[in-house]
């Protein structure tokens, strides 16, 4: 048997340019993409990869956590015991923990603890979780409100060219919401009924805001309403439910189930999104497995060519949130077919940076060994 035995942890920073022009969301720096690259070496040659794209800021951080607080806590440590890894690193970092950076790091490792055991099992990990499905919807995401009416639906038109059946618009942040509004009337006019739209206000309204929206959002047949308040308000996610036809769903900004717990004690958000960096996979299998139970749906935030291995897994997966922005980082790239996406059969998650990007736009990073 190949020993499991964790040797050695590195970390990449990197900072990429945009491909393209950067997203006009009026959320993120402009200047480039910062990732953190997570490679987990075994004794026995394995190696897994987990990243991090924390979207605004933090990376030294991150490291400075992960080369502090983690690497001793694990070097030494089996690669398969990925639960017990997972709640030594949850309890050793409590204190200073419980979301933010210490579950930033924990999920890195967790992505590429799960690398390692597909690679052992010889699976990729949706068949070594268990395959539900071979492939899941995807919608294009990135029609940003800052390309202005004209900008959107000519990047929406772009996604359902390309055989997606849905797509995401921005609202709020940048200009008024009664603008948002005549976006969103003028983006159904333009896609006609047959491509779901959804509408992301990424926290930037008020309860009342998003139900005076929202009663307009309702008259243009949107799929959901997305992040309407800031994540601490659960009573105001319920107001805005309560008040418009067009479901509400959320959860991408918060840490792990416990977090989400008041989304399952009163469900009225059928859709939660939550995201790898804020727990792992490990932590999206079991807020998957609870969602169920309580009738609810998982569309999780971002990271379309990993999560495709969990939604493919699970038996109550949504939509898939695919953005363009990092398609030219990966050797192989996942872009959907059909409106589809499709995991990799490779073992473990199967993804793999173009080596040009992790020398060229490296900035940082440390290793640790046994």
């Amino acid at each position: 048997m190949t020993d499991t035995t964790i040797v050695a942890l590195r970390t990449t920073l990197l900072q990429a340019p945009w491909a393209g022009e950067p997203p006009a969301n009026g959320i993120m720096p402009p200047t480039h993409r910062a990732l953190l690259v997570l490679e987990i070496e075994t004794r026995g040659g394995l190696t897994g990869m987990g990243y991090l794209q924390p979207l605004s800021g933090g990376l030294e951080t991150i490291d400075a956590c992960l080369k502090e607080m983690v690497a001793p806590a694990i070097l030494g440590r089996d690669a398969t015991e990925i639960e017990g890894i997972w709640q030594t690193l949850w309890r050793s970092t409590y204190w200073v923990g419980r979301g933010g950076i210490a579950t930033f790091a924990l999920s890195a490792v967790d992505i590429a603890l799960w690398d390692i055991m597909g690679k052992r099992a010889g699976l990729p990990l949706y068949r070594l979780w268990g395959a539900c499905r071979a492939e899941v919807p995807a919608y294009g995401s990135g029609v940003w409100r800052g390309l202005g009416r004209d900008g959107m639906i000519d990047k929406a038109r772009h996604f359902a060219g390309m055989g997606l059946k849905a797509i995401k618009m921005q609202a709020a942040h940048i200009r008024p919401w009664r603008e948002d509004v005549k976006n969103v009337h003028a983006m159904r006019d333009a896609l006609g009924p047959d491509i779901e739209i959804m509408v992301d206000v990424n926290m930037g309204w008020t309860a009342d805001t998003a139900i005076q929206a929202g009663h307009h959002f309702d008259e243009a047949d949107i799929y959901w309403m997305e992040e309407p308040v800031v994540c601490e308000d659960f009573a105001g996610y319920r107001r805005v439910a309560q008040a418009l036809k067009t479901r509400v769903v959320g959860g991408e900004s918060h840490f792990t189930r416990f977090d989400l717990r008041p989304f399952f004690e009163h469900p009225s958000t059928p859709i939660l999104q939550p995201d790898p960096m804020r727990g792992g996979l490990t932590e999206l299998r079991k807020i998957a497995a609870v969602a169920d139970t309580w009738g609810l749906q998982i569309a999780p935030h971002l990271f379309h060519e990993l999560l495709v291995h969990l939604t493919c897994s699970i038996p109550n997966a949504n939509y898939l949130e695919y953005m363009d922005w990092n398609d030219d980082l990966w050797a192989t790239p996942a872009i959907p077919e059909n409106g589809m996406l499709r995991p990799s059969e490779q073992p473990g998650h199967g993804l793999r940076f173009r080596p040009e990007i992790l020398k060229d736009c490296r900035v940082g990073g440390f290793e640790a060994n046994l």
